[in-house]
């Protein structure tokens, strides 16, 4: 069984998959459009709590989108599931084991 993340370490996973949305105009717009967002208050909306289980909440709800970022940083998507568990405050389910 592999440890569970840090919140630390699912606050970097998150921060890293929005710098992955941010770098690629075809892959935020669907963000800001989903979140009622624009490029202006993105920033200050980061900081607010439950954004960052939101972007990988929005990276989770595509497949290709998630294997994508998973594959670019070389990680089992579940990784980033657990990441948004995490930083939404929620405990692992039974079968959750990474």
């Amino acid at each position: 069984m592999a440890p569970r993340q840090s919140f630390q370490d699912a606050e970097t996973l998150a921060v890293q998959a929005l710098g992955f949305l941010a770098s690629e105009p075809e892959r935020i717009g669907p963000f800001l459009a989903t979140t009622g967002l624009d490029p202006a208050n993105l920033r200050a909306a980061a900081g607010e709590p439950g954004f960052l289980a939101a972007v990988l909440e929005h990276i989770g709800s595509s497949d290709s989108l998630l294997l994508e970022f998973a594959g670019n940083l070389r990680l089992n998507p579940e990784i980033v599931a657990e990441a948004r568990r995490r930083l939404a405050g929620e405990e692992p389910g039974p079968g959750d084991f990474t």
